[in-house]
């Protein structure tokens, strides 16, 4: 029985992983068409791009074509499962037994991991570069602005501790930071997905990079899908990643102006339905608008999940106003409320809810709020493809032993 067990599950593994090579070069041929609209195609145009950095990674070995680097994530050759069978066997038991008890005392360790991942892959791809403190005077992608509000750090920290007792030098930081994401999102309630191993970790930090590329939530359509068709997502994909939205708390800050002063009108955006324009305020007074608080591309929060609230491992802080993504408070499920509430104008983020003007991020959002299994099988797949951008293997790279500096 065991032995059927495997074999079906081997044999799962081996049609998604088919699945997504296929979309993978579907998306490298062609990415989705971008319009913007006149009032914002100049300032989007002109901010600066800073993708070409990633071919820097490859520098780190001393032969480059043997890297194994391919920012769009087809990994094939280089990442395996079950990579430290023999090395440290009991890795990814050791990763989820950590996380189970963090989590267990307090659930904001999910989002938090969520958005962890999300910036540290996003951004050169998967290579714990995130992780990275400032050294010699340089900042490291932790101190960028929109990183700022980062949470999670101190939750991979134990578990490589954990790890190194076990098997010194072995688990790189960021097979540590994919999987404890991964196993989080599965406790919260979304889909647990298969993910192969032997990542390296960047000897370098981008925080240029990350000030300027990261998402943010004041985004307009075209941007955030050309944003993500950058690191090879379609549109398709870009809507199931931004479900994730569906669990953490968002800080007031974030979408004050939708509330009081959207687009310096001083009214409320105008696409809020008004009974949950009422509820938000009721969360988010006026008196929230401090300089403290106040929106600003140099304080965003851009994420897949916007924890902004709250440290992973203690409670947050009473003082700190915020709203909860499931706002309803009914536990709805990983992914439904998030879709439905777009669908009726109730998206708490300007980035989320202008999923609703394009034709096929509507569409999408639509197909998701009518179908929970449809979303978690494209949530699993767009998030493994995430959890392979631009990673890195041996030679490249090194395998830390302590997340924060380089060995």
């Amino acid at each position: 029985m065991d032995f059927m067990r495997k074999l079906s599950f081997l044999v799962f593994l081996m049609c998604v992983l088919i699945s997504l090579k296929k979309e993978n070069a579907e998306t490298k041929k062609s990415f989705p068409a971008i319009t913007l609209s006149p009032s914002n195609s100049a300032s989007f145009m002109s901010r600066p791009m800073f993708l070409s950095n990633k071919f820097k990674k490859q520098q780190e070995a001393s032969d480059s074509s043997s890297s194994g680097y391919d920012f769009y994530g087809d990994s094939s050759g280089s990442l395996e499962y079950n990579f430290y069978r023999e090395s440290c066997p009991e890795a990814e038991k050791i990763i989820r037994s950590r996380v189970q008890d963090l989590y267990y005392r307090h659930a904001d360790v999910a989002p938090s991991l969520l958005r962890l991942v999300f910036h540290d892959c996003f951004i050169e791809g998967c290579d714990a570069s995130v992780l990275l403190d400032a050294v010699d005077g340089v900042d490291g992608e932790k101190e960028s602005p929109p990183n700022e509000t980062l949470k999670g750090f101190d939750v991979i920290d134990i578990i490589k501790s954990k790890l190194e007792e076990a098997c010194p030098g072995i688990v790189s930081c960021a097979d540590i930071l994919v999987f404890a994401a991964r196993d989080t999102v599965a406790l919260a309630g979304g889909p647990f997905y298969p993910l192969e191993t032997g990542r390296r970790d960047s000897t370098m930090s981008f925080s240029e990079v990350a000030t300027y590329d990261l998402p943010t939530p004041y985004d307009i359509l075209p941007k955030t899908v050309a944003s993500f068709a950058l690191r090879g997502f379609n549109e398709r994909e870009t809507v199931s990643l931004l479900g994730a939205h569906s669990i953490g708390t968002i800080h007031c800050r974030f979408f004050l102006s939708r509330l009081y002063n959207f687009d310096g009108t001083n009214e409320p955006d105008p696409t809020l339905d008004m009974e949950f324009l009422n509820l938000l305020r009721s969360r988010c007074n006026n008196n929230h608008t401090s300089s403290s608080l106040s929106p600003s591309p140099s304080s965003s929060c851009p994420s897949l999940s916007p924890s902004c609230v709250g440290d992973p491992v203690s409670p947050p802080s009473p003082q700190v106003p915020g709203v909860e993504m499931d706002y309803e408070g009914k536990g709805s499920g990983f992914g439904t409320l998030y879709y439905r509430s777009l669908l009726q104008g109730r998206g708490i983020l300007y980035v989320d809810q202008q999923l609703t003007v394009g034709e096929e991020t509507e569409a999408w959002v639509r197909a998701y709020a009518s179908d929970a299994s449809l979303f978690r099988r494209d949530f699993a797949k767009a998030m493994m493809k995430l959890s392979n951008l631009g990673v890195l293997i041996a030679p490249a790279g090194q395998v830390r032993i302590s997340c924060s500096k380089t060995v």
